[in-house]
Parts: structure tokens; sequence; C-alpha cells
């Protein structure tokens, strides 16, 4: 009979050792699940709350990528928010509807409960659209439900456990707390964003409502004068166009910041819109003698038709308003090298007057309008906000740069098809 203590021989004491590791691995993990959680709430920006979410996910589950998909409360339909695959893209992720009836994730979201599936392919409720769509194997997963106010919103995944590692129990329960957790952040965020706007909203009404209010009193004055008259009905007709363009563009940003707006995503040709919206705005840049020209190289994009012609239309609006007579304006587009995906870049660039430093540091806020201009021009101060989210929901970005005296360039990025590949369509 030996003598040793049953510790070397691998008894009683190894095993407790391996189970006070284990125990303190789990309370180092909900440590970091409290501090997430504390992270979470700190934010009210929907965009980094999700982003934030899916790196959680990843860390905490010690998974290859994670998604968030949140159900559109107006179609029901299942869709791709927040992605850490690099190539899930949000153009992607906008082509992407995820079926509720046959799907894991639609599995996760009618049963209420999380889901973990060891061999994805082997399943069939697994749904190949997604992999096909971004070039992507998924081997394994884990979904679990996002439940707010006693209703599924939408679901976490967490795909393919990194070579060497096991799924376990702790791991559903660690998924399914931060998917509660972010199920409440994220309905906070949306309720946020929607009160936010509503005052801001209400703040810009009042001055045009105001006006309105005054005009119509004068109206009824009998000793006002006809030509005073006349003048005053134009008043009252250019404020109610500006109430009229400022209730659908404020509609049209809600929509883009709620996610309820989504991409129509085709493949067309970048000139061929340029020149087309460019058409529009010819005779209003005539009038001030403003001359346009085009430099865009033969790109094909992959996008929002209806959507980027937008986002030119206003920049093209801008640039003609902001204008001095006898200006110029140039359009161009050009493919950018090298990069994942393939990008392209399109710009406006005026001669105007320029923009402060004062004015560039508020030019994306919403409502803003510099004070230099506010009175000699009309708008209403959500042109280039809206701008921006739509490029940003593309996965694009938008910028510019203005000297005062010298003019105004803003740019931004869409995604395109490969030279490549658009010469094989």
């Amino acid at each position: 009979m030996s003598n040793q203590p049953s510790s070397y021989l691998g008894g009683p004491a190894v095993g407790n050792d391996i189970a006070i590791q284990k125990y303190l691995q789990l309370m180092a993990r909900y440590e970091r699940l409290m501090e997430i959680s504390r992270q979470l709430n700190s934010t009210l920006d929907l965009s980094t709350l999700l982003n934030r979410i899916i790196q959680a996910a990843t860390e905490l589950t010690d998974t290859e990528t994670a998604s968030i998909m949140l159900i559109d409360p107006k179609t029901g339909e299942l869709r791709f928010e927040a992605s850490s695959q690099p190539s899930m893209t949000a153009g992607a992720m906008e082509a992407i509807v995820v079926p509720i009836d046959n799907s894991l994730a639609g599995w996760v979201v009618r049963h209420g409960e999380p889901s973990l599936v060891e061999d994805a392919r082997s399943d069939p409720r697994f749904f190949r659209g997604v992999d096909e769509t971004i070039d992507f194997e998924t081997r394994n997963l884990l979904g679990v439900p996002m439940i707010a106010h006693n209703r599924v919103i939408g679901v976490v995944q967490a795909v393919n456990k990194r070579p060497g590692a096991q799924w376990t129990e702790d791991d559903i329960n660690t998924l399914t707390t931060l998917a509660a957790q972010a199920a409440v952040a994220i309905e906070n965020a949306r309720l946020f964003q929607q009160s936010d706007l509503i005052e801001e909203m209400v703040h810009e009404l009042r001055a045009p409502l105001m006006g309105l209010h005054a005009s119509t009193n004068l109206l009824m004055r009998p000793e006002l004068p006809e030509n005073r008259r006349r003048d005053i009905i134009k008043i009252i007709r250019d404020e109610a166009d500006r109430l009229t363009r400022m209730t659908t563009e404020f509609l049209d940003l809600a929509r883009l910041e709620s996610g309820r707006a989504r991409l129509e995503t085709s493949q067309f040709d970048c000139a061929h819109l340029i020149e087309e919206t460019v058409e529009i705005v010819r005779q209003q840049a005539a009038e001030r003698y403003i001359s346009i020209h085009i430099e865009a190289e033969p790109i094909t994009l992959q996008a929002d038709r209806g959507k980027v012609k937008r986002v030119i239309l206003n920049l093209l609006t801008n640039a003609i308003k902001y204008n001095r007579d006898h200006g110029e304006i140039f359009v161009r587009a050009r493919a950018l090298q090298g990069g994942q995906p393939s990008m392209a870049r399109l710009e406006v660039q005026d001669t105007g007057r320029g923009m402060s430093e004062e004015s560039q540091q508020h030019m994306f806020e919403k409502f803003y309008r510099a004070s230099d201009v506010a009175q000699s021009t009309q708008g209403t101060g959500l042109g280039l906000v809206i701008a921006k989210r739509i490029v940003e929901a593309h996965g694009g970005e938008i910028g510019f740069r203005s000297a005062l005296g010298v003019g105004t360039t803003f740019y931004f990025t869409l995604p395109m098809l490969p030279p490549e590949t658009a010469a094989q369509a």
C-alpha cells in the first residue's frame, strides 16, 4: 500500500482543484457579464449598442462571430441588424430576410427558448441563405431569444466555437442573460430615439406655426392693402410647403433611425444615375448661371438606387443653394482601390461661400442650419442627416471639407461591384 497522499495519485484533492478552477472561471465570466451590462446601459445610441452586444456575445461564448436579428415591428419579418462577421456588410444584411418558419432563428422566435446546434448542416431547420449570401460556413451555433416586456423582439446568435472549445451549459446561461439585458437596452434606445425626435420636431414646428398664426390674423384686418395681402398669402403658402417638407423628412428620418426603412438593393450604372439627378436641378442652377460638370468613371453600384439618388439630389441642391452666381459644381465618381468589399467614392464640389469652423462642427446635427444663411435660404435642416443615415445603412461613410470663400465638397462611399464582376454581368 502506497503512503503517497491521494492528491498525488489524482484523488479527491485533484478533483477539488478542478472544481475550484471551474468555479473561478464561472465567477470571472459573470463579473465580465455584469461589466458588459453596465456598458449596455450607458448608451442610448442603437448602432453603438448593437455593436457592443455582438462583441460581448463572441467574447463570452468564445466563438468566431455573432449576430443580432430583430423582428420588424411593422412587417413582422426577422432581419439582421448587426454582425461581427466582416463580410456581413450593411448592404448584405439588408438583403437577407430570415424566414420565421424555416430557420433556426425562427424556431427560437417561435418557441421563445434557446437552441444549441452542434452540427448546423445536418439540422433541417438550418437556413442556408445567409451562408450562401456572404460566402460563410456555419458549423455550429447557439441562438437565444431577446425578450422584452414578455415578447420576443429578436435573436442573438453565437456562431462557430473556436477550435478545441466545446459548448457548455454555462454558454447557454451566459448568452441568455446577455440577450435579456440586450433586449431591455434595445427597447430603451428605441424609445429614447422616438422621444428625442418628437421633442426636436415639436420645437422646430413652433416657428412656422406661429408664423402662420400671425399671418392669418393680419389677413383678417379689413384695412390691409391688397398688395400686402398678396405678400402675406405667399408667406402662408411658403410656410405650409415648409411644414409639409419638414413632416415628410421627419417621418423618413424616424424610419431610418428605427430600422423600419429597408434598402431595396440592385445593381445600376453610377454615371447614369448622376446624369439623371443633375437633369432635375439643371434649370435651378441655370437661373443663377451655375454650371454643373460630371466626371464619372464607369462604375456599377450595388445599392438602393432611389435612396442614393436622394443623397445626390440633396447634395446638389445644397451646392446650388450655397453657391455664388456664375459658380460651378463638380460631380465626381471613382472606384476606390483595394479593400473588401469594393467601394466607390462620390463627391459634389461647389465654388460657393464655404462654411465657418463653427458651422462645420454641427453639419450633421438634426435641424441645424448655419446662422449666416438660415434667414436667406429655405430648408428643414434634416437633409444631410437623412443622407448620412442612408449612406451608413449601405456600410459607407460620408464627410466634407470646406473653406470660407472657396467652397465645400461633400463626399461619400457606397458598395460597388468589382470591375471584373461588373464586366461579366
